[in-house]
């Protein structure tokens, strides 16, 4: 009997039920959906990182290093293994594309996957051919067996593809830190044994070692130096590109899955708690008859607390399939994410806490009904089967207030409304609030980055081409070439500043091709007579005072005095111009020039490392903010369907409640359109 009037409500109440049911599967799904989203991508990419003996140090010398080096590092107590590596950028020949050249002497760290290669084909010390990014290859139509050419200071470097591969060095595949998205049809990387460039080039020559270690960092920086006998830079697996970039997508989806879904729930839940009173309230009389025919109160209980345990139950569940297919779109080889960051394996998993989440979710809303229903089962059956009578209420201050009485009616129905109903005028106060903070902190993120866009790119950089050179070319050439394409030119190195990695960054501007702001966005002009600390350095040192450094691979310290603050997009640094670095002896080497000559129009040269334009650097945030319009787009989406269905059922229950005093307001005259101005204006 109980089973058939628990249909029968259902079907009374189908809107309320329905409409519950929604706001519990769309708070659940967000909640699933975004933290399916952070967690997987951590498991997978730790997955793939640990698969390949990712290298946990980098140590960098612009020297090279030496096999007595690269021996010195292996015999340090704590080391378990190191190699001699090699990353460089160099030019397709004939295109206007670039490929990562890379070498290493030991594939047992970070290795790369092999997705597809020719038959009988490994990389060995001494083997041929090239072993390609396989969504380069994608991108450009290469096949095994296609030969690629590429060319290096001048010098070509020519071999058969014999592998296509994935790498962890590469996950976040950039070239250089100027760009935040990926562009696989210009931008690439390949790996060729030691051998085949010493064939191709005469000479090895080996910047960086990787090392697999667990000691700490501090430490492990204080051996290497002792046993290299110098200052070098080495840099944890925290600061590379590719870990770094993961580990910050993992950041960025934990803080908006602990925060935004919260939100979604937190609506859901609340607006479940008026609306299970409301049900229950409508159901006094039918309570009551069930304790006159011989029910006991248990009974009851059960059955209309099923009713939020049924709820609970279906919202989850529908719930549970929104955020596995939110996380479904966000996570796979074809999406925006799948495209910024290369992993071999999209597999999605649902967090630990998730499931607690949901399993005290359901316990909650179950609650939710044993206290409704509770609290309509005090007393004997004939109190219960009185109508519910809305609670006394006092004269709020308003109406006991000169002004009341010029009010008029339809204001004052309003205010004594709200001021009976506080809960039911939270919830839809809070429901439409929250909607408007989904709404408009979505697109503000939108619209801040469209302001950084402008401002940056437009004001900031006032090239058409930067042209990047080799780490051999020397500063004299260099300032041929810039003099030759009216370009300005930078020279950016490492340096040790207050125990933390920081650019050194030498400026010669004569062409106004590129530009400084300070922190009011503002075009600054650097002085000759001082050094300019990125605003995320001012707790470093205040304008006046002295702020000293050290070179990595130099045991020099040099001081500088801060005159002022600029903004960094990429990095924390230091700049200064030309005459002060000449005035206090700062040796530097110029890396790249700024110029407004189109890419064609720069002639080749073996000084030149790459051409990147500044058109390239846009589209490649217009690429980035593909991410970005995902999230926003779904959080627009979810937050709209869900204002409306909370407005929607507490404006149903708002009018069941309120059927007596309505039925009366025309009894003594209103008419329907003045009535249904009185309940418009409260929801206005």
């Amino acid at each position: 009997m109980l089973f058939r009037k628990l249909i029968r409500t259902i079907g009374k109440y189908k809107a309320q039920f329905i409409s519950m049911i929604v706001m519990i599967a769309l708070g659940a799904g967000v909640f699933v959906g975004f933290n399916i989203e952070w967690y997987s991508l951590g498991k997978d990419g730790n997955a793939f990182f640990d698969e390949m003996n990712y290298a946990d140090y980098r140590v960098y010398s612009e020297t090279g290093f030496s096999e007595d080096d690269i021996e010195a590092v292996r015999n340090i107590d704590g080391v378990e293994n190191a190699t001699r590596y090699l990353s460089v950028n160099t030019t397709v020949k004939g295109e206007k594309k670039s490929l990562a050249l890379c070498i290493t002497e030991n594939t047992g760290i970070s290795d790369f996957l092999i997705i597809d290669k020719a038959a009988d084909a490994e990389y060995t010390a001494d083997s041929d051919g090239m072993w390609l990014s396989d969504q380069y290859a994608a991108a450009n139509d290469i096949a095994l067996g296609d030969t690629v050419t590429v060319v290096y200071q001048g010098a070509e470097i020519s071999g058969q593809v014999v592998g296509l591969i994935k790498s962890p060095e590469f996950a976040v595949c950039l070239p250089d830190e100027t760009q935040i998205m990926l562009d696989y049809e210009t931008y690439g990387y390949f790996y060729i044994s030691p051998k085949m460039l010493e064939k191709q080039l005469g000479f090895t020559f080996y910047p960086q070692i990787n090392i697999k270690s667990e000691l700490p960092e501090e430490e492990a920086e204080q051996a290497i130096n002792a046993a290299l006998g110098k200052t070098t830079l080495v840099l944890g697996k925290d600061e590379t590109v590719s870990y770094a970039m993961m580990k910050s997508e993992m950041e960025e989806g934990q803080t908006m899955g602990s925060i935004l879904p919260v939100l979604f729930l937190l609506i859901a839940v609340l607006t479940m708690v008026t609306t299970m009173h409301r049900i229950t309230a409508n159901e006094k009389v039918q309570i009551g008859t069930l304790k006159a025919l011989g029910f006991r109160d248990r009974r009851i209980v059960r059955h209309y607390t099923s009713f939020g345990f049924l709820i609970g139950i279906l919202g989850t569940v529908l719930g549970v399939g929104i955020g596995f297919g939110i996380a479904a779109y966000i996570l796979n080889e074809n999406s925006a994410m799948g495209q910024y960051i290369d992993l071999p394996s999209w597999k999605l998993y649902m967090p630990w806490f998730g499931w607690l989440v949901l399993a005290a979710l359901v316990a909650f809303l179950t609650l939710i009904s044993f206290l409704s229903v509770k609290k309509m089962l005090k007393g004997t059956a004939a109190d219960a089967l009185r109508p519910y009578a809305p609670k006394k209420m006092k004269k709020t201050v308003l109406e006991r207030g000169r002004g009341w009485n010029r009010l008029p009616f339809g204001t004052k129905w309003n205010l004594r409304d709200i001021s009976r109903h506080k809960a039911r005028s939270f919830m839809t106060l809070l429901g439409v609030v929250g909607c408007m903070v989904l709404l408009v902190g979505g697109f503000g993120m939108n619209d801040t980055m469209n302001e950084f866009t402008e401002t940056y790119y437009d004001k900031v950089c006032n090239y058409e081409t930067r042209i990047n050179f080799a780490e051999t070319a020397p500063n004299e050439e260099i300032e041929k070439i810039a003099q030759l394409y009216d370009g300005d030119w930078v020279a950016s190195a490492s340096v040790q500043m207050d125990g933390k990695t920081v650019t050194f960054e030498v400026y010669n501007i004569t062409n106004d091709n590129y530009r400084f702001i300070d922190e009011n966005n503002d075009v600054l002009t650097l002085s000759d007579h001082g050094a300019y600390l990125c605003h995320r350095l001012e707790d470093t040192a205040a304008i006046g005072d002295t702020a000293a450094f050290s070179p990595y691979g130099s045991d020099e310290t040099y001081e500088v005095e801060v005159v002022g603050y600029v903004r960094s997009v990429m990095t924390e640094n230091i700049v200064v111009t030309k005459a002060y670095a000449d005035e206090i002896g700062i040796p530097y080497h110029i890396t790249s020039v700024f110029t407004n000559e189109e890419q064609d129009e720069i002639a080749d040269s073996e000084l030149i490392a790459d051409k990147t334009t500044k058109q390239a650097l846009v589209d490649s945030l217009d690429s980035f903010m593909q991410l970005m319009y995902v999230s926003i787009t779904m959080l627009a989406l979810f937050a709209v369907i869900l204002s409306l269905v909370v407005l929607y059922n507490l404006g149903v229950m708002s009018y069941v409640e309120r059927y007596r005093e309505l039925a009366t307001l025309k009894v003594v005259g209103f008419r329907d359109r003045h009535i249904g101005k009185i309940l418009i204006s409260q929801n206005i």
